[in-house]
């Protein structure tokens, strides 16, 4: 099995007309989106569908701190590049270090430190990632 530690995943996208600000400027909340759709796909290309995680393993993930640093802004019709890259895999979290970067010039736009814990998906209680979805993520 791979380890996803430290392994990058890219996702691309473009900035569209909703993203943005009166001045087409991505709007600071915007990001997040950017943030977690990238992690989402993340997961999706370890074979993790989020919608199935309630369903199936009775888990969800949750932000639980976020840091981010805005270095330039993004603009209307931007390609954007998002990377996602687990930094450590604890017992009942992830941790995970993710950037934004304007393919054209290959800008960075946005830094962030994200950590995302396991809840059980009835109660919202801190609970281990269950061994079955580790698995899914070192395959």
């Amino acid at each position: 099995m791979a380890d996803p530690i430290g392994v990058a995943f890219d996702w691309t996208l473009r900035v569209y007309y909703e993203d943005t600000d009166a001045l087409g400027v991505v709007y600071h909340a915007g990001y997040l989106r950017f943030l977690e759709r990238a992690r989402s796909e993340w997961l999706r290309s370890r074979g993790v569908a989020q919608s199935q995680l309630a369903a199936t393993a009775g888990v969800l993930f949750a932000v639980t701190e976020i840091d981010l640093k805005f270095l330039h802004p993004a603009c209307l019709d931007d390609e954007l590049r998002v990377s996602c890259r687990l930094d450590e895999l604890g017992g009942a979290s992830m941790r995970f270090s993710q950037d934004v970067v304007r393919i054209a010039d290959n800008q960075p736009i946005v830094r962030a430190q994200v950590r995302a814990a396991c809840l059980a998906a009835g109660t919202f209680r801190p609970q281990p990632i269950p061994k079955n979805l580790l698995a899914e993520l070192y395959r």
